[in-house]
């Protein structure tokens, strides 16, 4: 019987996430987005109209971008992060207060993942089958004998 085509997406999909900050870039440009629809806003919700003009669009614009590039191109990540958290702390000044504080935290939180993040590390190891490995080690072991 044939394999349908989606078996074999959600696994590509998987191994595609694990070689790349995914949650990190995807952060970083949702902020990005969410500081450029509060500069959509009306004018009765706006609280801090900033730089008027190019900057209050600029930064948002580079937030997304630098989110997609962290999701596409993971080599450069290290320089796409720190671009992207002083931008997400510029747009404090330049758009409605960072997007209402919620595109401003985003942005940082986002930043801060993709920096963090090491390709070549072993996944961890959770309590549970750790627990698992150690009463398999010890059934497998033989019980000490006591001499009298």
């Amino acid at each position: 019987m044939p394999r349908s085509p989606r078996e074999g997406v959600r696994p590509a999909f998987r191994q595609w996430r694990a070689g790349r900050p995914f949650w990190g870039g995807l952060l970083l440009a949702l902020g990005g987005a969410e500081v450029l629809l509060t500069l959509k806003a009306s004018l009765d919700v706006i609280l801090h109209v900033g730089m008027q003009g190019l900057a209050g669009y600029l930064l948002p614009v580079v937030m997304l971008l630098c989110g997609l590039l962290i999701l596409f191109n993971p080599a450069q990540r290290l320089f796409y992060s720190v671009i992207g958290v002083l931008v997400s702390l510029g747009t404090w000044l330049t758009s409605n207060l960072g997007g209402f504080f919620i595109g401003l935290l985003l942005g940082v939180v986002g930043s801060c993942l993709a920096f963090g993040w090491l390709p070549d590390q072993e996944p961890r190891v959770g309590r549970r089958q750790r627990r698992k490995e150690a009463r398999a080690a010890k059934t497998l072991s033989p019980a000490p004998v006591r001499q009298p």
